[in-house]
């Protein structure tokens, strides 16, 4: 299985000549769904659902579906009819070949003030490649091993030690990080420092940066 970060959030998954993109929002590559079989959507912020790239993506390939929450089903199973599947936490079913479980129910909390909206992750699984998992915008522990971990490093509802303690509990065997789309240079720098082995630990799991469009070759642990 191979791993391809499309910008901020969104990353595709390659695997037999199959696609599977999770959330190709507006701050991913205009493009970022395009090719793909099947797309998963965490939730309803535009970060992470964004029409415009659905729609080019589920136009590019007729028999492409997409997979997501009631919230954001909602919107768009009128446009696409027949071919918007709604899921939740608990659920499991096979996407362009790849195995999903579905994991979680709310967004991180912004401010007291703020309401939450529902928010959901995706294990997602390949022979012989291990577990990938995306937890959306929330710090959901998936309760089961997984490979690795799509890391959202910098977001209005988290705080760094939140991060590290993240990893630390999920305990995976590489970090990638997403959710990075609003840091500078600097930030990136900051973050690398404090995830890597001159910060205060991420219980042994490696962590790494993927620039939007750089690949990599997947394997299970």
């Amino acid at each position: 299985m191979e791993l391809t970060k499309k910008g901020h959030a969104c990353v595709a998954l390659h695997r037999e000549g199959r696609t599977l993109v999770i959330d190709p929002g507006g701050f991913s590559e205009a493009d970022a769904a395009v090719g793909a079989d099947a797309i998963l959507v965490t939730h309803e912020h535009p970060d992470h659902f964004d029409e415009s790239r659905l729609r080019a993506a589920l136009e590019a390939n007729p028999a492409a579906g997409i997979w997501t929450l009631r919230s954001v089903a909602e919107r768009i199973s009128a446009a696409f009819p027949g071919r918007v599947h709604t899921v939740g936490g608990g659920d499991a079913f096979t996407a362009a070949g790849f195995e999903v479980e579905v994991h979680g129910e709310l967004h991180a909390v912004i401010h007291p003030d703020i309401p939450r909206v529902t928010n959901v992750g995706y294990v997602v699984t390949a022979p012989g490649a291990g577990t990938v998992f995306h937890p959306g915008d929330a710090l959901t522990v998936p309760g089961r091993p997984v490979d690795t971990l799509l890391l959202p490093v910098h977001a209005p509802w988290s705080k760094v030690a939140e991060v590290v303690d993240y990893v630390r509990e999920v305990r995976p065997r590489v970090a990638y990080d997403v959710h990075d789309g609003l840091l500078s240079d600097f930030g990136h720098l900051i973050y690398g420092r404090l995830l890597g082995p001159n910060g205060p630990g991420t219980a042994g799991a490696e962590h790494t940066r993927l620039e939007p469009g750089q690949s990599v070759a997947l394997r299970e642990d």
